[in-house]
């Protein structure tokens, strides 16, 4: 995967974990949103990258 490739699934990701935890996130400025809110769907991200490498790693 082309690093242009990676960067847009990586931020189609980023929206659609936004999405599912009620963050408002939107294309461009985003300075509305707080800190925590922002944290949210770094931190969720990783969470949901974790499990499905775990689960990949078990054979599953």
């Amino acid at each position: 995967m082309s690093n242009k490739n990676t960067k847009a699934a990586l931020n189609k990701f980023k929206y659609e974990v936004a999405s599912e935890i009620g963050v408002p996130l939107k294309e461009g400025y985003n300075g509305d949103l707080t800190s925590a809110q922002n944290g949210s769907v770094g931190g969720y991200m990783v969470k949901k990258m974790i499990a499905a490498q775990t689960s990949q790693m078990a054979g599953k």
